[in-house]
């Protein structure tokens, strides 16, 4: 009876110390964010911004750009087009993608050459950035977007003047 108890603990031991994987299912609705999140990610890389009112609701705020809010799909259109002809060889390599009903976070690596200076960079610099991209979601389309990146990867794109006219504001106040 002893050995057949020790059999018997030993293995329920090794059966519960096995490495078995859960499967997380998701809701629909996550499923449509990570849909749009795909799409409006394609979209900046291939430059064919026609669509993205599919999934960018029409009185969305995108948080993201230097110069304030930008309000409303037809402005953010204009932006995220914008994007594309500012690194024609931009590559866009989604490292992790963490979602829920309301919100989807990128972590993405950005990486090419400037073709134009509105990053603040001269053009063709070589660019290789880390961002965090957050969207938040409503009736399956972004109505909030934010950009989280490296402060090393933002004084670059800020350039040499940027950072000395900041500096310059900082000690005149």
């Amino acid at each position: 009876m002893k050995n057949y108890l020790i059999i018997l603990m030993f293995g329920f031991i090794l059966c519960s110390c096995s490495d078995t994987k859960t499967e997380t299912k998701v809701s629909a609705l996550t499923e449509t964010n990570l849909r749009a999140s795909k799409a409006i990610n394609e979209a900046i890389k291939s430059g064919d911004v026609s669509k993205l009112g599919d999934y960018i609701a029409a009185d969305a705020v995108d948080h993201a750009s230097p110069m304030g809010d930008i309000n409303g799909i037809d402005s953010i259109k204009a932006m995220l087009g914008k994007i594309h002809t500012m690194g024609t060889d931009m590559k866009m390599e989604i490292i992790k993608t963490v979602a829920d009903d309301e919100y989807v976070f990128d972590w993405m690596r950005l990486t090419g050459t400037t073709s134009t200076a509105d990053w603040g960079m001269p053009v063709g610099s070589k660019y290789d950035i880390n961002a965090v991209q957050v969207s938040k979601f409503k009736d399956g389309k972004v109505v909030e977007h934010w950009e989280f990146m490296q402060p090393a990867d933002m004084a670059r794109m800020t350039g040499p003047e940027g950072i000395i006219e900041n500096q310059k504001d900082s000690t005149n106040k």
